[in-house]
């Protein structure tokens, strides 16, 4: 808009639709009340006075899927949890958002070799747009994911005609993936006695 300051009079603004649609919704970002884990006090944190989330529109958490935009998944995914959380997110409208918060919901964090109970990634439950890593991150990197969050929206072409929409689209359905160590029951109770041998104490 700065090319077009000072050729109007006061109180005109010329702009397009779409613009004006995602400057909206990048402005209103309306995150769910959603923490897993240890997180979730960081970003807890971020919507405090001192950090503020609110100054970037995205202040008013929901305590319903179905009145939010944005998942911030914060803590560590388990398998049990998973098929939750990927309810949660199959209840939010379109276009909706995911920020993965912290190391154990971007790759399983320090539970990826012996936590079997731990999903290797939100990412193999639901599609992430921003990952923001760190154990926990800052609250200030949580800021940074929500910009990125906001960039995308900017860049969103939901009214050019013949043009794709640009958001996430769930690809999975069904259980978890597992990784490869886990994949069949076999290769799960080796990789169980495999641990179990690994834990057995030292000889002196």
């Amino acid at each position: 808009m700065g090319l077009l300051e000072g050729h109007f009079e006061d109180g005109f603004v010329a702009t397009n639709l779409e613009y004006a649609v995602n400057w909206a919704r990048e402005s209103s970002l309306w995150p769910m009340t959603f923490g897993l884990a240890c997180c979730a006090i960081e970003m807890m944190a971020t919507g405090a006075p001192r950090f503020d989330i609110d100054r970037f529109g995205a202040g008013a958490f929901r305590a319903t899927p179905r009145q939010a935009d944005l998942m911030i998944v914060a803590g560590t995914v388990n398998l049990k949890m998973a098929d939750r959380v990927r309810r949660l997110y199959n209840q939010m409208p379109d276009p909706k958002f995911v920020i993965a918060m912290g190391a154990c919901t971007c790759g399983g964090g320090p539970y990826y070799k012996y936590g079997y109970n731990v999903a290797k990634g939100v990412d193999l439950v639901v599609p992430v747009d921003v990952y923001v890593p760190g154990c926990p991150p800052r609250p200030e990197a949580l800021l940074e994911g929500l910009m990125r969050i906001q960039d995308k929206v900017r860049k969103m072409k939901e009214y050019h005609k013949g043009q794709p929409v640009d958001v996430p689209i769930p690809a999975r359905t069904g259980s978890v993936r597992l990784p490869d160590e886990l994949a069949t029951p076999e290769k799960a109770a080796e990789f169980a006695l495999e641990n179990k041998e690994r834990g057995k104490p030292a000889k002196a």
